[in-house]
């Protein structure tokens, strides 16, 4: 990434069906059966797009707890043909899902949004998920980020089992393919072994953007060596600035250069005219439930001008390279930011002006890279 300027900003936004509070699909009102209608979805990201947010980050988890859930990586390819510009990221949990499986839906995901493709790869850490799978048990969190790692390096070396010219469609000869140019990644490691090539052509972007969560201290080593992208929760910007450092650190250590990464801080949000509109809505929110909602990073509970203020502030004092949005409802805080906060963001200087094109990689600053296995014999 070029060096640190605030017109280099990024926005991304989480888009669950509802938004984060538990209550806000009935606080809204919402339709349950539009929930899980691929409508709903693909408007909440055209929203989005609409105002040039850089990424929309499409969460999955497999724990009951969550509701019904659509499956992350099957709706962003749904909505990605559909909505051009922004880039799209869902999770998806390596604990409990093969990594060969995981490398060629992403890897079609950036082939049907014409590199436009990421991936968060998160970790399932309870008995309750794992008895849904009955493979194995639950695992302590040292254990599944080592394992995460792994499936990270199999599905980066899958994306390059393929070269980028292997497809040369020789009908005169009968060849669609070249055989030298695919490629056994012949991985052996603690968690799995396997053997390529993947049957999905090399990706658009060569290697989809990566996404990492770095809140604990096991996931940091997997970001400092993987992730494109670094999400991190913390109370207030300071500890954001801090948790920065860390990861910039820690990416120094592992051989890469720091300025590579982009750390987003997760900022939830709820926007009302005023400050006390806001917070009255929380609170019809957490009786709803049944439960306060304790906040899982920054909260901005207030107007527009306060989350534009609180963005500014984070990327002024270098907490972060930018945020993702986390709203407490949907799509009504969304709307909001799209329709208020976005300009004001633009009118500060704080976001780029123009259309977006090109890949997701390149929205983030990255080249194309090259491939591991290119000039090597098959």
């Amino acid at each position: 990434m070029s060096p640190f300027t605030e017109a280099r900003m990024h926005l991304a936004v989480e888009l669950t069906a509802a938004g984060r509070h538990p209550a806000a699909a009935r606080w809204a009102r919402l339709d349950p059966a539009v929930l899980l209608s691929a409508v709903h979805h693909v408007g909440m990201v055209r929203t989005a797009a609409r105002r040039g947010l850089d990424l929309a980050l499409l969460p999955h988890t497999f724990h009951p707890d969550g509701g019904p859930l659509l499956d992350a990586v099957s709706l962003a390819a749904r909505i990605a043909p559909v909505v051009p510009g922004i880039g799209l990221a869902p999770t998806a949990t390596v604990t409990h899902t093969e990594p060969f499986h995981l490398s060629k839906a992403i890897a079609t995901l950036d082939l049907v949004s014409s590199g436009r493709a990421g991936w968060e790869p998160a970790v399932s850490r309870t008995q309750v998920e794992a008895d849904l799978f009955g493979r194995k048990p639950a695992a302590p969190a040292a254990e599944l980020w080592r394992e995460a790692a792994d499936a990270i390096e199999v599905v980066v070396r899958l994306w390059d089992s393929w070269e980028d010219d292997a497809v040369i469609r020789d009908a005169a000869a009968g060849r669609y393919i070249d055989r030298d140019k695919l490629h056994y990644i012949d991985f052996r490691g603690e968690f799995f072994s396997v053997k390529g090539p993947s049957i999905t052509p090399r990706p658009p972007q060569g290697h989809p953007l990566v996404v990492v969560r770095a809140d604990e201290d096991e996931a940091l080593p997997v970001a400092a060596r993987w992730a494109d992208v670094v999400r991190i929760a913390a109370p207030d910007l300071p500890s954001a600035a801090a948790a920065r450092e860390r990861i910039r650190s820690a990416a120094a250590d592992a051989g890469r250069d720091p300025d590579d990464l982009t750390v987003l801080l997760d900022v939830e949000v709820h926007l009302a005219a005023d400050r006390h509109r806001a917070r009255r809505d929380v609170a019809e929110l957490d009786a709803l439930s049944g439960a306060e909602l304790p906040a899982s990073s920054v909260r901005v509970l207030g107007p527009p001008t306060d989350l534009a203020d609180l963005i500014g502030a984070a990327v002024r004092t270098r907490a972060a390279d930018g945020v993702t949005l986390v709203p407490l409802v949907l799509p009504a805080d969304l709307d909001v930011v799209a329709d208020q906060v976005v300009p004001l963001l633009a009118g500060r200087g704080l976001l780029r002006t123009g259309s977006a094109g090109g890949s997701l990689r390149a929205r983030f600053g990255l080249s194309r890279p090259a491939n591991h296995f290119a000039g090597a014999s098959s």
